[in-house]
């Protein structure tokens, strides 16, 4: 499948390593007392992470790009992205003792959030296709402080849409922004006058009339707020009805569920927006246990 060998989008492999380490740095403190005081020095150790519940694997380039800056010897048993059965080894990893068991926690932390996000995302993903509703399913900005850039990856080793990675991706027009400018005529002139051709201009509105003032206002997606789905699809008809449905992206977003997710998706809308994606990780239940070990030659 093409996904498993797509980038997520470009990052200099240096760059990436350091949102790694500042992750592995943050758990490390001055240093690993337990190891310092009970693993020898230069032992040599070989292990496997495994993953104990069925899911799609996520993380695998960022746990190899740690290991390596740490001077241990990874090897992937599987790609990003790929459906895994439970109890399925995912990496093999050899090198100093101390060194490994440090790294242990945040290379699992990694693994089965990312891993997690992206189970959660396929599973929604597929629930909808079965169906065969059009609509994406997205995450949003209610990522991790200091995990956007993971949380967004694995959303896309899911198959899901990323949303916005950073605000300054497109121009999205809320109701504070409104009730400060005073009006919405008034915020999209200044945006007409300010705003690149290059980005798109999406409103977030909170009712149906409001829905009607953003499609006259000619922006590019129009973002219902914690509509009902009776009321997305009311807008969606009313939004055709005035021969502007096809000219606008229509997402929905608030409240939405896997319970209640094709209620939405049988509405016809173009995007379905699901905070608790990453907001409220499930994680992938995965543990890394050693397959051998050897002390160092004492003279």
């Amino acid at each position: 499948m093409w996904l498993k060998e797509a980038r997520f989008i470009f990052l200099p492999k240096r760059i990436l390593e350091e949102k790694l380490r500042r992750i592995l740095e943050e758990d490390l403190g001055q240093g690993d007392i337990t190891n310092t005081i009970t693993i020898p020095k230069n032992s040599f150790v070989e292990a496997e992470i495994i993953v104990k519940e069925e899911g799609v694997v996520a993380g695998i380039e960022e746990a190899l790009i740690l290991c390596e800056s740490l001077d241990l010897q990874a090897q992937p048993l599987v790609v990003d992205g790929s459906q895994i059965k439970t109890k399925t080894a995912i990496l093999t990893i050899t090198g100093d003792g101390r060194t490994l068991l440090s790294v242990e926690r945040t290379l699992l932390n990694i693994l089965s959030r990312m891993s997690g996000i992206a189970t959660s995302t396929r599973n929604l993903v597929n629930k909808v296709r079965k169906t065969g509703f059009k609509g994406r399913v997205a995450c949003t900005r209610k990522v991790a402080p200091g995990f956007s850039y993971f949380d967004k990856k694995a959303v896309f080793l899911g198959e899901g849409d990323t949303h916005r990675l950073h605000l300054d991706d497109l121009v999205l027009v809320k109701d504070n922004h409104i009730k400060i400018v005073g009006s919405l005529k008034k915020v999209m002139k200044k945006i007409r006058e300010t705003a690149s051709f290059s980005k798109k201009i999406e409103v977030e509105v909170t009712s149906i009339e409001e829905a009607c003032e953003a499609a006259k206002a000619t922006c590019d997606i129009i973002m219902m707020d914690n509509f009902s789905s009776e009321e997305v699809a009311e807008t969606v008809s009313l939004l055709r009805n005035e021969g502007v449905r096809d000219n606008i992206l229509l997402e929905a977003s608030g409240g939405i569920t896997e319970k209640n997710i094709l209620e939405y998706a049988a509405t016809g809308v173009d995007i379905l927006s699901i905070g608790e994606i990453t907001h409220s990780v499930k994680t992938l239940d995965m543990s890394l246990e050693i397959i051998k070990a050897r002390k160092p030659k004492t003279s």
